[in-house]
């Protein structure tokens, strides 16, 4: 619906509110999404958690982005997280052999999320991280924030990004080591414990 000057004032009615979604559930997750690193290799690490909202309860609908670098820090240039079967059209997933760096996952109906991917090398002064980006429902801009791993205190420590953090909300952004190279990572999106996002200008 458009608005129209339904007046000599040239004021205009309101019109009604647009749908948020979300949408994005239906196009945007492939195959695979969650399997970031190569079948088999032997720096995979798993990252998993939660999405919740501002009351605390988890977000069955959410979709997160993940963005990392390979082990020795170096950004990767390989293509073809969503290859594409040429007869059908239809995703294939990625090949298992190189490394994008990318990844794609919804949470599930209990709002859990989980990829495989390698372990991130430090790059430059910063702490080795993965960025990442949340949809959710009610968003009407996606968020931004990073995905540290636990270690190296004084490398965490010495990081540009969360050496401004304050010390207080600094581990919103660490994830939590559960051992077997398992890391735990909770996205709260409001309220108490608000996960630290981050906004590029």
């Amino acid at each position: 619906m458009t608005q129209t000057d339904t007046s000599s004032r040239g004021q205009l009615p309101p019109t009604p509110s647009h749908t948020v979604g979300p949408f994005y559930g239906y196009a945007l997750p492939f195959r695979g999404g969650e399997d970031i690193a190569p079948a088999g290799h032997p720096e995979t690490v798993t990252v998993h958690g939660y999405v919740y909202d501002g009351a605390g309860d988890p977000l069955p609908d959410a979709l997160l982005e993940l963005w990392g670098p390979d082990t020795a820090g170096r950004m990767p240039t390989a293509d073809g997280s969503m290859r594409r079967d040429p007869a059908s059209g239809g995703f294939l997933g990625r090949n298992g052999v190189e490394f994008t760096g990318f990844g794609r996952i919804q949470t599930d109906a209990d709002g859990h999320w989980y990829a495989r991917t390698l372990r991130p090398g430090a790059r430059g002064r910063s702490a080795p991280y993965m960025s990442v980006c949340v949809f959710a429902r009610g968003l009407l801009v996606h968020l931004y924030t990073r995905l540290y791993l636990p270690g190296d205190e004084a490398v965490l420590a010495a990081d540009p990004l969360l050496s401004r953090v304050p010390a207080e909300r600094r581990d919103t952004l660490v994830a939590a080591d559960e051992g077997h190279g398992t890391y735990r990572f909770d996205i709260r999106l409001q309220g108490e414990g608000e996960t630290v996002f981050l906004e590029f200008q």
